[in-house]
């Protein structure tokens, strides 16, 4: 067998913490720039984001950082973490990259991290990525999905056509966790306050309840695993929408760490897109 070419070590970038905000009780906004954005673009889709490195506790990198050079001398328990955070904004003119992270105290990594980030602080990340932009041909826009998602459907609503049927539904914890989000005139955010409920049962409800208007959809569905599924699963086979009219996947799955649900996460799809074919 045909020897398999070496994987490329991708390009990490470098970026400085230029400005903090918290901007909910559990949502902490940080604004990065520096040189290392010259090349940096994130105007195509409404759901670029970019993969955050972190290096293990009690672990340094030789400077300047170089990620292959990382991955040649370091054991690979002791290569970068990596947390995937969507893009809130891109200001080409400026140059300026927003990132908006979820914080739960001192739980996870990034949340963390971002609580307690610096003016002048410096970050190193991988990307853009991503795949979805509100499609202006559609005749109604569905968009959905917890705090995780918050960001891409905030960037969504911002780039909808004036005229867009939109209908949007967000799930947070309560009130003081909504934000003002610039959308078009007549489409509003339905905020679904979770309070003890578990994750994505409001979500389920809410857009179980949705008359759903005729025409064309473009759909956006993202966040917790469990709820995800259950939406595709209804958008899929209830409302026979096409694959290639959604954009849904689970960013997080309860019960599991970011690394053990990246590593099942291609497994887990594809076993639920096997069901739905055989149900179909």
């Amino acid at each position: 067998m045909a020897d398999q070419p070496a994987r490329r070590t991708p390009q990490a970038r470098r970026a400085q913490v230029v400005r903090t905000e918290r901007i909910t009780p559990h949502m902490v906004r940080l604004v990065l720039g520096g040189t290392g954005l010259e090349t940096f673009d994130a105007t195509e889709f409404t759901d670029h984001y970019i993969k955050v490195l972190f290096a293990p506790e009690g672990v340094s990198y030789p400077e300047p950082f170089d990620l292959a050079r990382i991955r040649e001398e370091f054991p690979r328990e002791q290569w970068p973490l990596t947390r995937t955070y969507t893009v809130r904004a891109w200001d080409p003119g400026l140059r300026e990259l927003t990132v908006d992270f979820v914080v739960h105290g001192d739980e996870g990594l990034a949340g963390p991290w971002a609580a307690r980030a610096r003016i002048g602080e410096t970050v190193h990340f991988l990307g853009p990525g991503g795949g979805y932009a509100p499609d202006p041909a559609a005749d109604w826009h569905l968009l959905a999905g917890d705090e995780s998602a918050l960001p891409a459907i905030a960037a969504a609503l911002e780039r909808m056509p004036a005229d867009a049927v939109v209908h949007a539904f967000v799930e947070i914890a309560d009130a003081a966790e909504e934000q003002k989000i610039v959308s078009p005139a007549g489409v509003e955010v339905n905020w679904l306050h979770r309070g003890e409920r578990p994750v994505g049962e409001a979500l389920i409800e809410a857009v179980g309840a949705l008359d759903f208007p005729t025409g064309t959809v473009s759909a956006f569905v993202h966040g917790e695993a469990g709820f995800v599924k259950e939406l595709r699963r209804r958008l899929r086979m209830e409302h026979g929408i096409p694959r290639e009219r959604l954009s849904i996947s689970g960013y997080w799955r309860f019960g599991q760490s970011d690394e053990a649900w990246r590593a099942t996460k291609r497994e887990w799809n594809a076993q639920v897109e096997a069901e739905q074919e055989r149900a179909d």
